[in-house]
């Protein structure tokens, strides 16, 4: 089913109900299909005449003295001066003057060439990429296309990667001549492309800047400077147009209630909630088990485990984790499960390091039915020395859970122990591509704000020192060796996810793996995410 299909099948009353605000279960842009919104004011923009040898002033401070020398001296070669205001559009680079949306009598035709020529000079520094294809302000159309399981046509990684190895070289004119392409090519308006050179161009002068990770936003559009209501409204309009979260959620809360079904007798349902869904994956259980045959468990006991905040600024950039400050779903969703005769209880653990986890802490007990639903967040925990990442699924078999979901990035780690700088931000680079290009498609090419936060929060994952992923073969190797045993979804799970996905584009497919049971879902031909289901191998002791 397509977005435009949906519109006669409104949302379940469940999910209105729960936001408890009346709204468009649609984002703004079907009011505005295409913005228009003259972006030369934006900041980014601002003083371009001084911006590469900003660029090699502030950002190679990390190089050694002659390198910097180097740099600026390249950068003074290379890009134009200008004795007049930056409010002259001759006073800009001839490639440059044709981002300004000037009236049509004043704006110079540009030919492009101009920008082609810029493609090339890279090339000629001894990268082989493609050039882009159309003009910046082109919109996708959202449709299925050969450019997103392929190199071709991602232009914008092909100028950020070589960029990044330069860095790691310690070629500070080779990085100059890229920053000043990428700054050509930038933009949060148009394709994916060039919205992955704008969180890129961002990402790396943070990165040669050496200011700490705190100081970074690609984007002031982030999940945590935003409204609590404009948060949980846009997330939830993001859930209904793309399955980046909805599918995770939908197989964890579908293995919830098959863990469920499988006790002898009915007791309380205790979830642990080690995740990113911010409560709006909650209202549908609820409603599944308002409807169970029998009636929903004596008590459901949900306690949430908010990510830490870290001394080390560096760790508290994982996207998706952190909501508003003023963020909390728990009124919101305690009414609404009284709304449906459902006996909730809610506990929230502040500021509390998972290894420290145990019975005592969630108050757990061997009479009920605990289950963990742990999503995209132990990729944060130290795989190397030390191996928190370990340790902590140990702790997770030390609560004897009835059982564990584990959804994670089916993806390389990017951190600085799997590889140099170049290798780690080339495997972040395409995290967010496939991203960008999926909320491309979700979002039909057109803008609006909820797009805008949910890729700028995407975007901290190119300076997140925390993204230690791995693939799903050596996480299930991890959960094996911690004491647990891989159990096959049932068909009711991966029947209604397959399903489900359906609503969405063509390019998601959800795969599952014949040897560890796991249900992988795809991009395009790519693995994303991956969703496991675990419980206590009973011939291993604590």
């Amino acid at each position: 089913m397509t977005i435009d299909e949906s519109e006669t099948n409104p949302p379940s009353d469940h999910t209105l109900g729960w936001i408890g605000e009346s709204i468009s279960y649609f984002p703004t842009f079907f009011d505005d299909p295409y913005d228009t919104t003259d972006f030369s004011g934006d900041p980014f923009w601002a003083h371009t005449d001084t911006l590469d040898q900003e660029l090699i002033d502030n950002g190679f401070n990390c190089f050694d003295t002659n390198l910097s020398t180097a740099a600026a001296a390249a950068t003074t070669s290379a890009t134009p001066t200008s004795t007049d205001s930056i409010a002259s559009d001759q006073s800009l680079p001839l490639d440059l003057r044709k981002k300004r949306k000037l009236p049509d009598d004043s704006c110079p035709k540009t030919p492009k060439k101009n920008t082609n020529q810029r493609i090339n000079e890279a090339e000629k520094e001894g990268t082989q990429q493609k050039k882009p294809t159309g003009k910046k302000g082109n919109k996708s159309t959202g449709n299925s296309n050969t450019n997103g399981n392929t190199k071709e046509g991602r232009w914008a990684e092909q100028l950020l990667n070589p960029c990044a190895a330069a860095i790691t070289a310690r070629n500070p004119s080779r990085v100059q001549h890229f920053l000043y392409v990428l700054h050509d090519l930038a933009s949060l308006t148009g394709d994916a492309n060039h919205r992955l050179a704008y969180h890129g161009l961002q990402a790396v002068t943070h990165h040669l800047s050496g200011a700490p990770t705190s100081n970074f936003s690609s984007s002031s559009n982030t999940f945590a400077s935003n409204s609590p209501k404009f948060f949980r409204d846009s997330l939830i309009k993001f859930n209904d147009i793309n399955p980046w979260f909805r599918i995770p959620n939908n197989v964890a809360n579908t293995s919830i209630l098959q863990i469920l079904g499988e006790q002898n007798q009915p007791t309380n349902l205790h979830i642990l909630d080690i995740g990113v869904s911010h409560g709006v994956q909650w209202p549908t259980l609820l409603e599944e088990l308002a409807r169970r045959g029998g009636g929903p468990p004596p008590l459901v006991r949900l306690t949430v485990v908010a990510p830490p905040i870290s001394d080390d600024q560096s760790r508290n950039a994982t996207p998706f984790t952190h909501g508003p400050p003023n963020y909390d779903f728990s009124s919101k969703l305690l009414t609404f499960a009284k709304g449906i005769n459902v006996n909730l209880q809610i506990n929230k653990i502040q500021n509390f390091q998972l290894q420290n986890l145990n019975s005592q802490v969630i108050n757990s007990s061997a009479e009920e039915t605990l289950v963990i639903c742990a999503q995209f967040r132990l990729h944060d925990l130290n795989h190397s020395t030390p191996d928190d990442r370990t340790a902590f699924l140990k702790v997770l078999r030390s609560l004897q859970p009835k059982g564990v979901i584990l959804s994670e990035n089916n993806t390389d780690c990017s951190c600085i122990n799997c590889g140099d700088f170049a290798t780690g931000f080339t495997r972040r680079v395409e995290y967010l591509w496939r991203f960008l290009d999926s909320t491309s498609a979700a979002y039909k090419g057109r803008e609006s704000e909820e797009r805008r936060m949910m890729e700028a929060e995407a975007a901290k994952v190119l300076i997140n020192m925390g993204e230690m992923n791995e693939r799903e073969e050596k996480w299930c190797e991890r959960m094996k060796s911690a004491g647990f045993i891989g159990e096959i979804f049932g068909d009711e799970t991966t029947d209604g996810a397959k399903a489900l996905l359906k609503k969405y584009d063509s390019s998601w497919e959800i795969r599952v793996e014949e040897k560890d049971g796991c249900v992988g879902l795809w991009w395009k031909g790519q693995p994303v995410s991956f969703c496991s289901l675990w419980k206590m191998d009973l011939r291993e002791t604590l």
